[in-house]
């Protein structure tokens, strides 16, 4: 049977017709995440980090033909390091219709953000909190760092180890980031204590409040203790190391991991030399992933991520996979946990039922102007 001139054009014209159809269509909606963190204030520098290193992984993930064919769309947020600005700011992004909130990255925020987002049924995914306020909840508040106590005892019984001289400690603590320094505090306190230390006096202060650095240096350093503790963030901890150190004080000093930035080199300069922290965080990674990244963060944002920025670049990735792998009208939490392992830059990520993980620590020290790794 022969075709006819027409009729083997009409197939032809019905082809043609689909392809521009298809050509025309629009491009589908992007999927809309949220980033909340404190990118202004005392706190800026943890806060700049981690907004940086969300937006390159959603770049990345953009370059890559994004979620499903979908572009992904970052929403960025500052919550001032204010709990009214920060539930304020999440249910601006609730109302835009995000799937899920990469932050914040304080403990204080965090209190106020997760009954919002419990209500709301949004995930929140923290790169940096660690309040053991919020550990082993069903809830809507996940993290890829661990909680305080594990960290704080690193700390504890590494000082015990390198210093067994000195098992009398001052201590001074931030109550502007109270979940995270009470918590932090507590998880020390027991390690160290039982480890035959003692805390000869604790003493709370409000970053930037009417107390001077100056008095809580003399303060600490009139209890007689052989070394100082500080949790609180890096502008204060590099402050009150300097203030200790005009006053004529060599006293050895630890910190919690939250003062670990950059910032804290900027502004201590001799005064934090010798400085210890844990984190869940190896500076001196040669994992080729991480490798990566630092080149990528430093060619984009020039500086270097630091703690910060790469937990949070972990925090996207993470939501991000969940995103690629959810089924149907799966929910964003019920995505991550039905996948629990994904690849971090220097680790495997790997969630509880409660949204917790458990990472190595890392023993960092300032040690000429540099934080470096010590075993």
């Amino acid at each position: 049977m022969q075709w006819g001139r027409a009729e083997c054009r009409a197939p032809l014209l019905v082809v043609a017709l689909a392809l521009l159809l298809a050509g025309c269509a629009p491009p589908p909606e992007p999927i809309s995440i949220g980033f909340i963190g404190g990118t202004s204030g005392r706190v800026a520098d943890l806060g700049i980090a981690g907004r940086d290193g969300v937006q390159l992984a959603v770049d990345l993930r953009n370059q890559a033909g994004g979620v499903g064919g979908r572009a992904v769309r970052l929403l960025i947020r500052d919550d001032e390091q204010n709990p009214e600005v920060a539930a304020r700011v999440l249910r601006e992004l609730i109302d835009q219709g995000v799937v899920a909130v990469v932050g914040p990255m304080t403990s204080a925020m965090a209190m106020a953000m997760v009954p919002i987002a419990n209500e709301a049924k949004l995930l929140l995914l923290s790169p940096t909190v660690s309040t053991e306020d919020l550990s082993g909840r069903d809830d809507f508040f996940f993290r890829v760092g661990s909680s305080n106590h594990a960290n704080a005892a690193e700390v504890a019984r590494r000082h015990l180890q390198r210093h067994a001289d000195q098992r009398r400690l001052a201590v001074a603590y931030d109550l502007s980031n109270k979940a995270y320094s009470e918590t932090w505090l507590g998880g020390f306190r027991n390690a160290f204590e039982g480890g035959g230390g003692q805390l000869l006096t604790t003493i709370a202060f409000e970053s930037g409040g009417d107390k001077s650095l100056r008095q809580l240096a003399e303060e600490l350093l009139g209890s007689r203790a052989d070394g100082i503790l500080i949790v609180a963030n890096s502008v204060d901890t590099a402050l009150l190391c300097q203030q200790l150190r005009k006053l004529g004080s060599d006293l050895p000093i630890l910190a919690a991991e939250w003062a670990a930035t950059e910032r804290l080199i900027e502004l201590g300069g001799k005064a934090v030399e010798g400085l210890l922290v844990g984190q869940n965080f190896n500076r001196g990674s040669e994992a080729p992933r991480y490798l990566a990244f630092r080149e990528a963060y430093g060619e984009r944002f020039h500086r270097d991520p630091g703690f910060g920025g790469a937990l949070a670049f972990d925090a996207a990735n993470v939501l991000l996979e969940a995103l690629a792998r959810r089924q149907g009208e799966q929910g964003v939490k019920e995505a991550l946990l039905s996948v629990r392992r994904f690849d971090g830059l220097q680790a495997p990520i790997v969630f509880d039922d409660a949204g917790d993980v458990q990472l190595g620590v890392f023993m960092t020290v300032v040690r000429d102007g540099r934080l470096v790794v010590v075993e």
